[in-house]
């Protein structure tokens, strides 16, 4: 049970993420999450750094899906500057998202890797769709009202981990 709430890998921000790496790693497709991964969960707009990545990513031929369980005015006004595909009130983490994405993107499992901020919804939905997954620290260190209460549940699961020898990283 514990192995669905283990990250493949853990990186700092999501612009660690280099096209160059997830080529090697046979990766083609990335799902990621919205609020504090790729811009503060207030932020309404990307980034100029959030822009450039995804230029970066899509000139090496990875293909882009924002996942949000955010409402669809939220996520639809991030994602169609950037002419990037979105799901809304996606239910992470339930496989039904997951699926559609690698179904629309018409790419296997192994081709593909879930980048998020959260354990119980980025990690544990990616997990259990087979995905190759990626947890990144969150931008900030408030949330929304609901994702306060993942927050607590995830240090609890990051705490116990740690004693296991599981993970090495710090918050």
């Amino acid at each position: 049970m514990l192995k669905y709430f283990m990250p493949n890998e853990h990186v700092k921000s999501v612009f660690e993420i280099q096209p160059q790496k997830l080529k090697e790693l046979g990766i083609k497709g990335i799902i990621t999450d919205l609020d504090n991964t790729l811009v503060p969960w207030d932020v309404k707009d990307a980034t100029d750094e959030v822009i450039t990545w995804f230029a970066l990513m899509n000139d090496a031929g990875i293909k882009i899906t924002i996942i949000s369980n955010n409402k669809e005015d939220r996520v639809k006004a991030f994602s169609d500057p950037l002419g990037t595909p979105y799901v809304f009130s996606a239910r992470k983490p339930l496989g039904r998202a997951f699926k559609q994405v690698s179904k629309e993107m018409n790419l296997k499992k192994e081709e593909m890797v879930v980048i998020g901020d959260q354990l119980l919804t980025d990690v544990l939905g990616g997990n259990k769709a087979g995905l190759y997954t990626v947890l990144v620290v969150p931008i900030v260190k408030t949330d929304g009202f609901f994702t306060r209460f993942n927050r607590r549940l995830e240090r609890i699961i990051l705490s116990y981990l740690r004693k296991k020898g599981k993970i090495t990283w710090e918050e």
